[in-house]
C-alpha cells in the first residue's frame, strides 16, 4: 500500500515541478524532441526495417545455422543472436533489444538465452560514439578510438562473463550428419515456408512497426530530457553531487563531474554532453563518459523494457549487466586513453576542422543515408562471416571444443 502512494506522491511532485518550471520544462522537451527527430529517427529506422524483412525472410535462421557452431561455445547462446549482436553494435541502442525480443517471440532462443544475449547484444553505436560524443560533444576525433575500444571490448567480456548466467542449463550443440551450409538451407526454406505472406505486407508490417518502436523511443528521450532539467532546478542533482562528492575526492574526481554523472544515469546523451562541459581532467571525463555511454540510462532501460515487453525475458540481468558493462568500459577507457592517444597524434591522424564541424553537425539526410549503408553493409558482413566460419566450421571445432 505504501508503494502506492509513494508512486502517487512522486507523480504529483512532477506534475508540480512541471507547473512551477514550465518554460524550462517545455525548453527541455524540445532538445529531446529535436535528438530524438535529427539523430535517433534516421539512425535506427534502416536498421529496424531492414531487420524485420531479414527475420521474415528466413536469412536469420540461415545465417543462424552456420553460427551455431561458433556463438553457442562461446556465449551459450543460437547461431541466430550473431545476427542481434551485429546490428546491435551497428546500430545502438535499443535495437539489440528489439531483435533479440524478436529472436524470443519466433522461439529462435530459449528465455535464458534470450537474457544472456540481452546483456551484450545491446550497447551504443559507432554513430553515436564518433559523431555524437567524440567529435560533436568533445570536440576531438581521436577519443573515438578510445571509446571504442572501451565499450566494445567490455561489451565482449560481458558476453563472456553471462556465459556463467544460467550456468545450469546444458550447452546445446546438436549433432547432426548434415553439412553445416545443406543445413542453413533447409532452415531458410522452412522458415520461408511458415510465412509465405507476399512482400508488400511484410514491408508494410516492418515500417509501421519500426515507426511504432520509434515513437515510444521518442517519448523516452523526451520524458527523462525533462526530467534530468527538472532535477536540476528542483536541486536534487545538485545536493546528491554534494553528498558524494567528499568521498569522490579521494580518487581526485570533482564536483562537476559528479554531477554530469548523476545526469548521465538518468538519460546517456544528457550526461555525455554535461560530462565534455564539466571542465575536469580529460582522463577523468572520457572514464566518465565510457561508463555512461556503457550503462546507457534510465532512459535507455525503459526502452529496453518496451521492447521486450510481451516476452519472458527478465530486466534484472539485464541491469546488472549494465552495471558490469560500465564498470569494465570506465576502467578499460582509463587504461587505454594514454596509448591511443599516443599513437593518434604521433601519426597525425586528425581532421581538418571544416571535417569536424560537418561531423557534428549531421542532417536528417545525411544520417538516414549513412545508417542504410551500414545496415547493408552489416548484413552482407555477417553472411560473409558466416559462410567463411562454415568453410572453416572443422577447424574451429578443433581449436574451441565440441564441449565446453
Amino acid at each position: 500500500m505504501s508503494r502506492i502512494y509513494l508512486t502517487a506522491l512522486i507523480g504529483f511532485l512532477l506534475a508540480a515541478a512541471l507547473v512551477i518550471f514550465p518554460q524550462e520544462a517545455f525548453a527541455a522537451s524540445l532538445e529531446g524532441l529535436k535528438l530524438w527527430l535529427e539523430v535517433v529517427l534516421p539512425a535506427l529506422l534502416p536498421f529496424m526495417v531492414m531487420a524485420r524483412l531479414l527475420m521474415e525472410w528466413g536469412v536469420v535462421q540461415f545465417i543462424g545455422a552456420l553460427l551455431e557452431p561458433v556463438m553457442r561455445p562461446l556465449f551459450r547462446i543460437p547461431g541466430a543472436s550473431a545476427f542481434a549482436v551485429a546490428l546491435g553494435l551497428a546500430s545502438g541502442y535499443p535495437m539489440g533489444a528489439k531483435i533479440t525480443a524478436e529472436l524470443r517471440r519466433e522461439e529462435l532462443c530459449t528465455q535464458i538465452e534470450a537474457e544472456r544475449l540481452l546483456c551484450f547484444a545491446n550497447t551504443a553505436g559507432p554513430l553515436f560514439i564518433a559523431g555524437a560524443v567524440s567529435v560533436g560533444m568533445f570536440g576531438r576525433p581521436d577519443l573515438a578510438a578510445v571509446l571504442f575500444t572501451a565499450h566494445y571490448l567490455s561489451a565482449f567480456m560481458v558476453g563472456i562473463l553471462m556465459r556463467f548466467y544460467g550456468s545450469r542449463e546444458p550447452v546445446k550443440l546438436e549433432k547432426t550428419t548434415k553439412k553445416p551450409l545443406s543445413k542453413a538451407v533447409q532452415a531458410l526454406v522452412e522458415a520461408r515456408r511458415k510465412n509465405s505472406r507476399p512482400f508488400g505486407v511484410m514491408f508494410y508490417e516492418a515500417v509501421s512497426g519500426a515507426f511504432t518502436s520509434l515513437l515510444f523511443i521518442g517519448g523516452c528521450i523526451t520524458a527523462f530530457s525533462v526530467l534530468s532539467r527538472i532535477l536540476v532546478l528542483t536541486g536534487i542533482t545538485p545536493l546528491a553531487a554534494d553528498l558524494l562528492a567528499p568521498i569522490l575526492s579521494w580518487f581526485r574526481i570533482s564536483r562537476e563531474l559528479t554531477a554530469a554523472v548523476i545526469a548521465g544515469v538518468l538519460e546517456i546523451d544528457i550526461g555525455a554532453l554535461a560530462i565534455s562541459k564539466s571542465g575536469a581532467p580529460i582522463r577523468q571525463m572520457v572514464t566518465a563518459v565510457s561508463a555512461v555511454l556503457a550503462w546507457s540510462g534510465l532512459s535507455v532501460h525503459a526502452q529496453v523494457a518496451a521492447m521486450i515487453h510481451g516476452t519472458d525475458i527478465r530486466m534484472k540481468p539485464y541491469i546488472t549487466a549494465r552495471v558490469l558493462h560500465a564498470l569494465c568500459a570506465g576502467i578499460t577507457a582509463a587504461l587505454v586513453y594514454p596509448p591511443l592517444t599516443s599513437i593518434w597524434s604521433r601519426f597525425k591522424l586528425s581532421a581538418p576542422a571544416s571535417a569536424v564541424y560537418a561531423a557534428a553537425q549531421p542532417s536528417f539526410i545525411a544520417i538516414l543515408a549513412v545508417s542504410a549503408k551500414m545496415a547493408v553493409a552489416v548484413g552482407i558482413l555477417l553472411f560473409l562471416t558466416a559462410v567463411v566460419f562454415c568453410l572453416i566450421n572443422r577447424i574451429i571445432f578443433v581449436w574451441i571444443g565440441p564441449k565446453s
